[in-house]
């Protein structure tokens, strides 16, 4: 092996909120920044679901395999992991992300957040998914945090933030 050989280190994740929007037809269109970071890291299928009927999750496949190990051996909580595993599989199925950074969001999945031809905002969490929010649940988290940022700058500022 040439010991010259320089390997490109994988990207670094997107920060912030990136807002998209779900098509007529579907289709969600990853921003430039989502789609570059997972073309970069040699991501070409997510698993696109939810586990709580509120936010989409949209998992690399490595991160899902994780995540289903995760739910496949939580011990005394193994009632409440299947659970979770039934309603991921119910709404999620494997989408492709085209060239031009498309990927179907499976239909009952879109319907259930009601993002079907509207905005959705996306985030890499660092769980190794992105994160969608549509419109109603983006706007409550931001309320919410929103009202809550006084009080978590005083308790947090002893950590230095």
């Amino acid at each position: 092996m040439d010991e010259n050989l320089q390997v490109a280190p994988p990207p670094d994740a997107p920060r912030g909120f990136h807002q998209a929007r779900v098509d007529e037809k579907g289709r969600l269109k990853l921003p430039a920044a989502l789609h570059q970071f997972l073309t970069g890291s040699g991501y070409k299928t997510l698993f696109v679901t939810t586990l709580d009927e509120l936010t989409g999750r949209l998992y690399p496949i490595p991160s899902w395999k994780e995540t289903e190990k995760t739910l496949g051996s939580a011990g005394e909580d193994q009632e409440a992991a299947d659970a979770l595993l039934f309603l991921a599989n119910h709404y999620g199925s494997d989408s492709d992300v085209d060239g031009q950074g498309r990927m179907l969001v499976p239909k009952e999945l879109r319907q259930k957040l009601e993002v079907e031809d509207k905005p959705v905002w996306l985030i890499w969490n660092s769980k190794g998914r992105i994160d969608m929010y549509g419109e109603a649940m983006y706007k409550e988290k931001l309320r919410d945090s929103q009202a809550a940022s006084a009080a978590a700058m005083a308790r947090l500022k002893t950590r230095g933030v």
